[in-house]
């Protein structure tokens, strides 16, 4: 029986070397040859995040990472700007609440983007008198909208607030310029477009930040960003708890990949083919959820389901024909349906999602034009 494939907004497809990898015979986390491999992965992560300060990796989740960023940097009662886009911007500052921060929330419609200006006008009123930090989740999987971080990076800098990015779908997928922007801390994990099993998530960590960490008094014992730098500081570089390993050997090999492929490279993909799959799916005569191309995700992209049309059984179709996509959360349950495309693809795997995904509407008297779709995304993918 063939296997499903992967086009979820995470986990992704894994590439077999990846798997092969994660295969091999495991090693001691405190022997000399592990601590060559945490320093050769380290400086690889560096040039996938473009920075030059601490990449630091934790056994963890994604989510465990957003909590990680709130208790390093900052203190019970200070107050900070989430920007919620969807469901994983409402999620971090959720996280921010339950440790005691003053969160104000700035917020649009779901499948719209936060912006700079946005920002400034926050900043520059009565309610964003006495705010420390920034939160913005660059890419945001619930609606297959990302924002601008150079722009906003820009403001941060400007009020010298601390700037902290979600960047757990975004990563290795979206140019994200952590050290040229001025991004002092970023979050993610291994299940996206870093093409790795999930169970790692990583974190950016610049001066700036540290000086930050210094004064935070959030609890904090297993997410403890100034022991973790520690331990990877020593002769022999080590995690202070007991790492992955496997996934470590399968990561390798996925950073690997993505800098043969060249990060410029990497990101052109991403965006081409991402295109390809929203161009097609307008010509079938399907709506996007998010239309503005200028704020249209290059990992994710959300389909609207026509009224009377169950989202599940789109989902449930494309399923039992071998390519699992996701549907919608919260306010959006029921009424997207969700394509993933980060990491491990090429235009064969969209133009087959796309077919399938004609199929699956057409199963639900949906009026489905599958060959304009088709000829509009190779098209796309021929010719930009």
């Amino acid at each position: 029986m063939k296997t499903s494939f992967l086009m979820t907004p995470g986990p992704t497809q894994v590439p077999p070397r990846v798997s092969l990898a994660t295969a091999q015979e495991i090693i001691h986390h405190r022997q000399p040859e592990f601590g060559e491999l945490l320093r050769e992965i380290t400086e690889k992560l560096k040039y996938v995040f473009q920075t030059q300060g601490d990449v630091l990796i934790f056994p963890g989740a994604g989510t465990g990472a957003l909590e990680g960023a709130v208790v390093n940097f900052f203190s019970p009662g200070d107050k900070v700007v989430f920007g919620v886009m969807g469901e994983f911007g409402s999620r971090w500052a959720k996280i921010a609440e339950i440790f005691g921060l003053q969160v104000v929330r700035l917020g649009t419609e779901w499948g719209k983007a936060v912006t700079a200006q946005d920002l400034e006008l926050l900043l520059t009123s009565e309610e964003g008198k006495g705010v420390k930090g920034v939160f913005i989740t660059h890419n945001e999987t619930s609606t297959g909208v990302y924002t601008n971080l150079e722009e906003i990076g820009k403001v941060c800098q400007k009020h010298k607030l601390l700037f902290l990015v979600d960047a757990v779908s975004s990563l290795a997928a979206i140019d994200l310029q952590t050290d040229q922007w001025g991004v002092d801390v970023v979050v993610t994990a291994s299940q996206k477009a870093l093409m790795t099993p999930p169970g790692l998530c990583f974190f950016s960590v610049s001066e700036k930040a540290w000086a930050f960490n210094r004064e935070a008094t959030c609890p904090r014992y297993y997410w403890d960003l100034a022991q973790a730098k520690k331990y990877l500081e020593r002769k022999m570089p080590q995690n202070p708890y007991t790492p992955a390993v496997t996934l470590l050997f399968g990561l390798n090999q996925a950073l690997d990949m993505i800098q043969r492929e060249g990060l410029e490279q990497v990101f052109a993909r991403h965006l081409r083919l991402s295109q390809m799959l929203r161009r097609g799916v307008e010509a079938m005569g399907l709506e996007l959820l998010v239309k503005d191309e200028a704020i249209a995700s290059p990992s994710v992209t959300a389909i609207v389901v026509p009224p009377g049309v169950e989202a599940s059984n789109i989902t449930s179709f494309m399923r039992q024909s071998g390519i699992i996509i996701a549907g919608g959360q919260a306010e959006l349950k029921g009424k997207i349906v969700r394509v993933g495309h980060m990491g491990y693809f090429d235009a064969y795997d969209i133009a087959n999602t796309l077919t399938t995904l004609g199929r699956a509407f057409q199963e639900q008297n949906v009026s489905v034009d599958l060959g304009q779709g088709l000829q509009k995304a190779w098209e796309v993918y021929n010719h930009g």
